[in-house]
């Protein structure tokens, strides 16, 4: 047997929402000792999962952290949430774990739903292995789904167990590195049976599949199997260890989370094959003591907490710690995690993940040096994009501060969450990764900082244009007493190409207008072509000042400006203005087998097709590119989710301003109009 990896080790549980990461985190803690009585999701009795938002969903919203020792060993569970939009939260965690788990059931038609994580694995370099959980509901074959994932991993697959069948149940396994045959027990370890006759054929069968994928990459394996010899079990467990720990293979074990069934074989499993928290430092460029701070937490009574990643520890408090700018901290108290418990503690090991108390300059992502300033670090995974986008306002006026301080330390918990103040609409928008997302975000605002908001879609930027060129004049005369104010202008406007924005020039000649007051009737133009006629600010169109009059005493730089406003209003009036809405180029990365339910639903909302490919590395996944008006993008992700089993995503970036047909175009000028004529009711 190998030895064992020393270190406490961290584990993420990963794969699709449902397959019940949350639960196997429950039983390896329960099977550890590390709890007493394994709880359920369903009942709201697991360590992980504790929020209130997980309650209510019925599955993870925030990253989870559990840890247990198993014969002398530490490992850290991060229990990642399954979700789409939760990614951002845990993404940092799973790419420094020294191992992750990808959880999925056993039913072969829902194995695509693995490949979105299987791929971040490899892009990550982060050593993975496969537990298919509810093996008690599987009604195919593990070979099956093994033949339907192996398109969607670089690494091949290596079964270490085949089941054994108990009419249509699964009643126990084979261990194929042991030979050895174990039937469940529930609620106590697996009983060693004989492996009868019937199965015997079946295991020597697997077992030699395995033993071949292992010698494509042990040369002595290899000439042990092709000269008919007996491998050394050490070899073979070597073997097992060292490509798991290389990524070179994805080994496959299967078991019942809720009927804790297979778990301590896979503890075994952790215990030999994880690597130690040495790769995964060399995997991410630390070469020194250093902590990678995974996320900001502002949950608990402690306040705020930077929790952490140790490399090359140890760690206590009152340590210097010191940021890759030169900004330095003494360590706070430390804490270690289970679920949404904390405890103090006096010192962390290398490779444990513990939350620093008054670390208040550290921000998520950031490698902060332990003694000595960090090496250089670039984050190893790309954050999602945030489609998602509301408008936020606090109900009571008096809870606007309250209100920015929450977003703010919600935004620093959630890498995926950001707000600003839009410049134009003057709103407040908070911008996520779906709507589920921004709905536990908002649910969060309300239940930890008690400020009411309300919430609504933002408004789409229109702008607007004009058809043809005219000349108009503009005066302003006002007499009321003493010096009164004169101006006179006139100007000519005419249509731009697209994309040219404003242009003001003059061609004032014999001093119509004075040299002084020509910047006055540009900004008088600026101010009329802010909200054109039709109520949105107006693009790609040209002012000239041909000709005016002044008064040597009457006249200023208010009259000018205001009667440059006032012809340039009234020509734009007379042009033909039009409607021009923003149009957003976008990406679909989506299942084949939702891709033409995708390309109806981008039709029905105006969207245009570009073209289609075959997503790069991946199985059967396409790549849609189409362009749709932003104002149809509200509610694209809920939909693309729902006909793609959830899979489907999206980028939108700004592509181009289009015309806007004359029949919708009505509509947004009569809703834009509608708020400013109830403001002028009387009361």
């Amino acid at each position: 047997m190998v030895g064992i990896s020393k270190g406490i080790r961290a584990i993420a549980l990963v794969g699709p929402a449902g397959a019940g990461k949350t639960s196997l985190a429950e039983a390896l803690l329960h099977a550890a000792g590390a709890i007493d009585r394994q709880g359920a999701v369903a009942a709201g009795s697991s360590v992980g999962d504790a929020s209130a938002e997980a309650r209510a969903r019925g599955g993870s919203t925030e990253l989870n952290l559990m840890r247990f020792d198993w014969q002398g060993d530490g490992f850290v569970l991060v229990d990642a949430p399954g979700g789409a939009g939760f990614a951002a939260d845990a993404d940092l965690a799973v790419a420094s774990a020294d191992l992750a788990l990808v959880v999925i059931d056993p039913d072969p038609t829902r194995a695509p739903l693995a490949e979105p994580t299987l791929r971040r694995l490899e892009a990550m370099g982060v050593p993975h292995a496969l537990f298919v959980n509810k093996i008690d509901q599987a009604h195919g074959r593990i070979e099956d789904l093994l033949i339907a994932l192996k398109p969607m991993s670089a690494a091949p697959f290596v079964a270490r167990q085949i089941p054994i069948m108990t009419g249509d149940v699964v009643a126990g396994f084979v261990d194929l590195a042991l030979e050895r045959a174990y039937h469940y027990r529930p609620g106590a370890a697996s009983e060693q049976v004989p492996i009868d006759d019937a199965l015997r054929a079946q295991e020597a069968a697997a077992r030699q599949t395995m033993l071949e994928q292992l010698a494509d990459h042990d040369d002595a394996l290899l000439e042990q199997l092709l000269s008919d010899e007996v491998p050394d079990l050490n070899l073979v467990f070597g073997d097992l260890g060292r490509e798991t720990r290389d990524g070179l293979v994805v080994p496959v074990l299967f078991g019942s989370a809720t009927d804790g069934h297979g778990i301590r074989r896979l503890l075994k499993m952790l215990r030999h094959d994880a690597p130690a928290p040495d790769r995964a430092a060399a995997r991410l460029g630390v070469d020194r003591a250093a902590a990678l701070v995974l996320k900001i937490s502002h949950g608990s009574a402690i306040g705020r907490l930077a929790i952490a990643r140790l490399f090359e520890g140890p760690l206590a408090e009152g340590a210097d710690l010191f940021a890759a700018d030169g900004r330095a901290a003494r360590a706070g108290a430390l804490f270690t995690l289970q679920g949404a418990a904390t405890a103090k503690v006096g010192r962390a090991e290398a490779g444990d993940i513990v939350g620093i108390a008054k670390l208040d300059m550290a921000r998520a992502g950031e490698l902060i040096g332990i003694g000595a300033p960090p090496p250089e670090f670039l984050l190893p995974v790309d954050p999602p994009v945030a489609n998602c986008v509301r408008a936020v306002a606090a109900e009571n006026q008096k809870d606007e501060v309250r209100l920015s301080t929450a977003l703010n330390r919600l935004a620093e918990e959630d890498p995926g969450l950001h707000w600003g103040q839009d410049g134009e609409s003057r709103e407040t928008l908070l911008r996520g990764i779906n709507d589920e997302h921004v709905a536990v975000a908002l649910d969060r605002l309300k239940r930890r900082y008690g400020v009411a908001v309300s919430v609504r879609q933002p408004g789409v930027a229109y702008r607007e244009s004009i058809r043809k060129a005219c000349s108009q004049r503009g005066r302003h005369k006002k007499q009321s007493g003493g010096h009164g104010q004169f101006g006179d202008v006139t100007v000519e406007i005419r249509p731009l190409d697209r994309g040219e924005g404003f242009r003001f020039e003059d061609r004032i000649t014999g001093g119509a207008v004075p040299r002084q007051w020509i910047p006055a009737v540009e900004q008088g133009a600026r101010d009329a072509v802010a909200r054109g006629p039709l109520g949105f600010p107006v693009v790609d169109v040209a002012v000239t000042l041909v000709d005016g009059a002044f008064h040597s005493v009457d006249s200023s730089e208010l009259a000018f400006r205001t009667a440059g406003r006032l012809a340039v209003a009234e020509a734009l009036a007379a042009a033909a203005p039009y409607l021009l809405e923003p149009v957003a180029h976008v990406t679909i990365h989506a299942p084949g087998s939702a891709t033409s339910r995708i390309g109806s639903a981008v039709a029905s909302r105006r969207g245009q097709m570009l073209g289609m490919a075959p997503e790069d590395g991946w199985s059967r996944w396409d790549a849609i590119e189409v362009l749709v008006p932003e104002s149809e993008l509200h509610g694209l992700e809920g939909e693309l989710r729902s006909l793609s089993q959830g899979m489907a995503r999206y980028e939108a970036h700004f592509d181009h301003l289009a015309e806007v047909s004359a029949r919708l175009a009505e509509g947004i000028v009569q809703r834009r109009a509608e708020p400013a004529q109830r403001g002028r009711q009387p009361a």
